[in-house]
């Protein structure tokens, strides 16, 4: 029983991580239907300017995950004026081809610029661990700040979708484009700020996920990105607590596999619930079939 609740508390913390990044999936998705293949490179460049800002500069913890969600949400807004918005009424596959693209050109981009060696990240938070149980629980600090981090971004994301007029925007673009444009909003801003809202995002899990681990790489937002895809695909692409959901029953699922002797096939797994589910439920575990009218 234990071990099963150090797994849960383990796995909550790393489905945080990958709820974070399908937020911005869902987000984009739900807003123009774009997959952005480019969103796990966005979280690797967050880490990246973590890694920077407490290395070179020396700042904490606080001051550099603000500043890598800053840099990093401009990074969205660059990338959607500069490679998304000139295809966006081009076909689905020219838009899929152009967020690949985007993907490698960011990728190899920083492979050029700091090499493609594994860093380490320094230790800007006090390692502290928490027993319980006796000790039969351990509890790093880091997991706590991950899981309060990851659970005050979601709420100030709610209250930004359903409590300001960008919200609004956002959810008037996302049911009907035309018709929102037409009752004077205006469309483009709103795109914009749902790639700078969704980037920052990643770039809070990019600076989490080197805190927690220690170790950051060109390409680390590789399998986390695709990960995070799947678990926005698994709730319900397009809806918010799809991928809040998603996140966490894809983190809880993978440690679970891994403490229980099958952690080779951890992928594996996740992909294969991932196609159980989409053959039982196409538009995910919390999505509705939406008719279209001819």
């Amino acid at each position: 029983m234990e071990q099963l609740l150090q797994q849960l508390i383990n796995g909550i913390s790393l489905g945080s991580i990958y709820a974070l990044i399908a937020l911005g999936y869902t987000m984009v998705y739900g807003i123009i239907n774009l997959i952005n293949f480019a969103h796990g490179d966005i979280y690797m460049i967050g880490a990246y300017v973590g890694f920077a800002l407490t290395t070179f500069l020396g700042l904490g913890f606080f001051p550099s995950l603000l500043i890598s969600m800053l840099v990093c949400s401009i990074l969205g807004m660059i990338i959607e004026k500069v490679a998304y918005k000139p295809i966006r009424n081009s076909t689905r596959i020219a838009a899929l081809i152009t967020a690949i693209s985007v993907s490698l050109f960011l990728e190899y981009t920083m492979v050029y610029f700091v090499k493609p060696d594994t860093r380490t990240f320094p230790e800007v938070l006090q390692n502290k661990i928490l027993t319980l149980f006796n000790g039969k629980i351990i509890i790093d600090l880091k997991n706590i700040y991950i899981i309060l981090i990851t659970v005050l971004l979601m709420a100030g994301l709610q209250y930004v979708v359903h409590k300001t007029k960008v919200g609004k925007a956002m959810r008037a673009v996302s049911l009907d484009k035309d018709a929102a444009e037409l009752m004077g909003v205006d469309v483009n801003k709103t795109i914009s700020y749902t790639f700078a809202i969704g980037s920052s995002l990643a770039g809070a899990a990019g600076v989490l996920v080197g805190v927690y681990y220690n170790t950051i790489n060109p390409l680390m937002g590789v399998v986390p990105g695709l990960k995070a895809f799947v678990a926005a695909v698994l709730g319900g692409i397009g809806i918010i607590p799809g991928a809040v959901f998603g996140g966490f029953f894809l983190g809880m699922t993978e440690t679970l596999v891994s403490a229980y002797g099958g952690s080779v096939f951890k992928d594996a797994v996740a992909f294969s619930i991932l196609i159980i589910v989409l053959l039982i439920k196409p538009n995910g575990l919390l999505g509705k079939t939406i008719k279209e009218k001819v």
